[in-house]
């Protein structure tokens, strides 16, 4: 069973001021101060994407899709800034349903957002799609009043998910990154493209006993945020890996680099934490 108390001490010792402020929401719900809000916004260009620390001042997918993810933590996918990115990540889907990182970043760009590159363009689509998905469901929960978020968007990732459901290999698996398969996974999901989803659960399922524990991490957050059920059977399994590579200090180790250990923790108690937070 994993730690969660190890993890939140984990955070608090070794986070930064927004880190632990994602941890207080995350947790309780509490509301974070305006000065936190806008330090984690910092740097957003002006058509509402933000750079990536590789692409100069270019707006990137991929840092955007990386800057929703701290911003959900805080709870501030409703702000303006969270909302100019959705906006730009809508507005840059191609007319296949998918998305790609701007040509001019081909010469900076790592592979998995590299331009022109067919399973960089994967990734890139789930992960975008996953995100406008999250904001379709964050609007659809604040009632009926609130309609912009999942008219605007459900368009959009209907079609994200028709490009990604026809990529899919007949045994479920995806020519690209292995995050690609579970925001795919997600996609799909809450598309109620079931069988798709289904099929690629299962090849994330076989790879679990090697995943490493980001990646672990990355999964159950995924798959907790759209819904499904921390009893369901693929959640069952990313939790008991997370309970087997969380480390004696309570955090645990990024893909990344140790600068990102507190962000793979956070992404633990997401998927860990007992009531759901939306």
């Amino acid at each position: 069973m994993v730690d969660l108390e190890a993890a939140i001490g984990f955070v608090v010792a070794h986070g930064d001021a927004v880190e632990r402020a994602r941890l207080s929401w995350l947790r309780n719900g509490t509301p974070v101060p305006a000065e936190l809000l806008e330090t984690a916004e910092v740097g957003q260009a002006p058509d509402g994407g933000w750079p990536a620390t590789w692409g100069g001042e270019i707006a990137s997918i991929d840092a955007t899709c990386f800057r929703l993810a701290k911003l959900d933590d805080l709870g501030a996918l409703g702000r303006p800034a969270a909302r100019r990115a959705l906006d730009w990540l809508a507005s840059r889907q191609q007319a296949d349903g998918g998305w790609a990182e701007d040509p001019a970043l081909a010469d900076s760009a790592p592979e998995w957002a590299r331009p022109g590159d067919p399973e960089a363009a994967l990734f890139l689509t789930a992960n975008a799609g996953f995100w406008l998905t999250v904001a379709g469901l964050d609007a659809r929960a604040a009632g009926p009043l609130d309609h912009r978020v999942g008219g605007v968007y459900a368009g959009v990732v209907q079609a994200a998910a028709h490009s990604l459901a026809a990529r899919l290999r007949p045994d479920g698996s995806w020519p690209s990154f292995l995050a690609a398969g579970w925001l795919s996974a997600a996609v799909l999901h809450r598309q109620d493209m079931f069988q798709e989803s289904a099929r690629i659960q299962v090849v994330l399922a076989e790879r679990m006993p090697k995943m490493s524990p980001g990646d672990a991490a990355w999964l159950a957050a995924t798959l907790r945020r759209v819904g499904i059920d921390p009893q369901d059977w693929i959640m069952v399994r990313a939790l008991r890996r997370l309970a087997e590579t969380q480390r004696s200090d309570g955090g645990w180790e990024s893909d990344d680099g140790h600068q990102f250990d507190v962000h793979a923790t956070l992404r633990a108690i997401r998927a860990c934490r007992p009531a759901p937070i939306s």
